[in-house]
């Protein structure tokens, strides 16, 4: 089971925001999507997932075009992690994660499933607590246990780690790859260069809405490539087998930023004497 994208273009408000994009996304591999702000990666999260029309091109999930599938048959072949992880209702934790399951219609093993996905997630203790007042990091382990327990051939995550502790941002993609090794097709947005080179083994680089450079983690992530994506000096190191992303030196051409002095940022306002 995989993911494809072929030349897809996407268009909002008169703007192009994905200008013949394709993409492919095999089964049993991470695939990372990377490159700077606004260069469209979440929409193309979006497009993959079968949410977001495109103005061309079209997108399969394991081999069928998500365009004309139901929204109740994608929800059985991909589960998604979005950047926004509130609910607009109050929902105890469990509750969140058991949606997961509402694609499938009641199972014997819908709490077996549960269950993991809240161990997996580190959440089994916060299970009974509503959503609402947990801190970001904990939402967004919530939103990515109800991924875990809706069990999908094809798993997009938007920016999982963003609010995440180190402990926590490492057993999250140490679970996406195990969903791959399993044979799932992952793909996840990661704004983490570092993150991504450890995780990830494939990478898409956009830039612009188009695609600057994909393939194998090693072939993207060199010097070049990476400093004019992001238009800063990246610096890529090898060593005992890894790779290291280091922002190399500037040309101290930043803009000049005038500095206001105390009594001029805020004026005290003048309040009416009692």
């Amino acid at each position: 089971m995989s993911l494809s994208a072929q030349n897809v273009t996407v268009v909002k408000h008169g703007r192009t925001i994905l200008d013949n994009v394709s993409v492919d996304a095999p089964a049993g591999l991470v695939t990372g999507l990377i490159g700077p702000n606004g260069a469209g990666k979440s929409t193309l999260l979006a497009a993959l997932s079968g949410d977001l029309a495109c103005a061309g091109g079209r997108v399969d999930i394991c081999g069928r075009d998500a365009s004309t599938s139901s929204a109740r048959d994608l929800a059985r072949l991909r589960s998604v992690m979005r950047q926004n992880v509130d609910v607009a209702f109050t929902f105890l934790v469990r509750d969140v994660v058991a949606m997961g399951r509402h694609p499938w219609g009641r199972s014997s093993r819908d709490a077996l499933l549960i269950d993991a996905s809240l161990e997996a997630t580190g959440l089994f203790a916060l299970q009974d607590r509503e959503v609402s007042t947990l801190s970001g990091g904990e939402r967004a382990r919530a939103a990515f246990a109800r991924v875990l327990a809706q069990q999908t051939p094809v798993v997009l995550l938007d920016e999982p780690t963003a609010a995440m502790d180190v402990r926590y941002q490492e057993l999250t993609m140490g679970t996406a790859r195990a969903l791959a090794q399993a044979g799932a097709a992952v793909v996840v947005v990661l704004h983490d260069l570092q993150l991504a080179a450890r995780y990830c083994d494939r990478v898409v680089c956009l830039k612009g809405g188009r695609v600057a450079a994909a393939g194998d983690v090693g072939e993207v992530y060199r010097d070049e490539i990476l400093s004019d994506v992001y238009g800063w000096p990246i610096r890529v190191e090898r060593a005992g087998g890894a790779l290291f992303v280091l922002p190399g030196e500037s040309s101290g051409n930043a803009p000049a930023i005038e500095v206001l002095a105390p009594a001029t940022r805020h004026p005290t306002p003048a309040y009416p004497q009692p």
